[in-house]
């Protein structure tokens, strides 16, 4: 904080835009206010309304001292405006993140799945394999429900493989979870994590995804593949009411009804949220220009 400060009384600037909801974010925010200079919020509006989570303190914090407030969706329109945000300094641009996907469209789309080392030697046809990703610490601290959500992958899943690109940390609870429980993970392939580029083909081509991430399922959303959510709450809800996503929370039963129609084809029909059209950086500059 006390560099950024340096920088800028050193750097005359009109405006300091902060991403997201890191502590990082939060540091440059309130230097940037100290320093009585505009402050812009990108994926502002975002909340899980749960207090106890370090970065929902960041994002009040960050909403709060932000002078132009760039949201994703109307949901996060609404919040904002609730909070006391004045309408003429909320601007719902959409999604940042679809943008990414956007600009490396041609680069992902020149790639195969044989290009990819990780998966060398897997069975896996464009279109009919299943990615799984987990993260949470908490899902992967209740081993009891977690060796009941690892059963009904792999029994739902019957032949059709599933690619689980994974960190150590949890590459070590699962395999140890498999081998005390007696879990099949026969169609369970573990894999190193993936870079950018890598990890977008691979979920841009499967026939679902079931992940805790919240930007895997904005991406699935956006490019219409089915996604299973294990949480109960999204920060973008029109991943769920306009999207591909569903939210099964930490529940094992809802994991195999959502799951079960993820594997037969028969998923609900979706679309893509108002402007979530990868020109969300547009707009953005747009509205910076007009606030001169």
């Amino acid at each position: 904080m006390s560099k950024f400060e340096q920088y800028l009384q050193s750097h005359p600037t009109d405006v300091v835009i902060v991403v997201d909801d890191l502590a990082s974010t939060m540091a440059a925010a309130i230097v940037t206010k100290k320093q009585a200079i505009t402050l812009a919020h990108i994926a502002a509006g975002t909340r899980s309304f749960d207090i106890t989570m370090p970065k929902e303190i960041n994002r009040l914090v960050i909403d709060g001292l932000s002078d132009i407030l760039f949201t994703a969706g109307f949901s996060n329109n609404s919040i904002a405006n609730k909070e006391g945000a004045e309408l003429s300094k909320v601007y719902m641009v959409g999604n940042i993140l679809i943008d990414n996907i956007r600009y490396n469209r041609e680069r992902v789309e020149g790639m195969r799945l044989n290009d990819i080392d990780a998966l060398a030697g897997l069975p896996l046809k464009e279109g009919s394999y299943i990615v799984f990703t987990l993260n949470r610490k908490a899902l992967l601290a209740d081993q009891e429900n977690l060796e009941k959500m690892l059963r009904v992958l792999c029994e739902t899943a019957g032949d059709l493989p599933i690619i689980a690109p994974l960190r150590d940390s949890a590459v070590q609870v699962i395999m140890a979870l498999g081998l005390k429980k007696n879990i099949s993970l026969h169609n369970l392939h573990i894999v190193k994590p993936l870079n950018y580029l890598q990890f977008a083909y691979l979920t841009s081509h499967a026939q679902g995804i079931v992940t805790d991430s919240g930007n895997v399922a904005e991406e699935a959303t956006f490019n219409n593949i089915p996604c299973i959510t294990l949480n109960s709450y999204t920060e973008h809800i029109e991943t769920v009411k306009v999207g591909s996503n569903v939210l099964v929370g930490e529940d094992a039963e809802l994991l195999r009804s959502a799951f079960t129609d993820m594997v037969s084809g028969t998923w609900k029909k979706c679309g893509i949220p108002d402007r979530w059209d990868g020109r969300s950086a547009e707009r953005i500059v747009q509205i910076l220009l007009e606030h001169r």
